[in-house]
């Protein structure tokens, strides 16, 4: 299980972001440059973002990207859903018939593997850019 490069950079791009005094406006360019990623990806991950309601955006000669939320309100697990999608280390935990055994329920590997599932959903929602801001 790997977080992909995308959701890398959308921490990186977010934390950028909540160091910013709030509601200042950041032009792609200087995130890019400041967090050493690709103009390409940032502007294909901040749509996500914006979506989520992480960021907002702003048009015009002035324009760029803002927190759209507190820090302390954006958790890592929001960040990863923005970008990944919902948190699923199972294909059965997506579909049930996606079991090759047909009794997900029952089944001692699925119900072991939800509870590692929890308990990382828990970690990831259990941290946010509040506590990056400072250091």
């Amino acid at each position: 299980m790997n977080i992909n490069q995308a959701t890398d950079y959308a921490f990186r791009a977010v934390l950028y972001l909540a160091r910013q005094t709030k509601g200042k406006v950041v032009d792609a360019q200087t995130i890019s440059k400041a967090e050493v990623i690709p103009m390409r990806f940032l502007l294909k991950i901040m749509p996500s973002l914006i979506k989520k309601g992480i960021a907002g955006s702003q048009r015009g000669a002035k324009g760029g990207y803002f927190l759209a939320e507190a820090p302390e309100n954006i958790t890592f697990l929001d960040v990863v859903e923005a970008i990944e999608g919902p948190i699923t280390i199972n294909r059965c935990f997506i579909d049930p018939s996606y079991c090759s055994k047909k009794g997900a329920p029952e089944c001692l590997v699925h119900r072991t593997l939800a509870g590692i599932q929890e308990k990382l959903i828990g970690e990831l929602a259990g941290h946010n850019f509040g506590e990056l801001v400072g250091k």
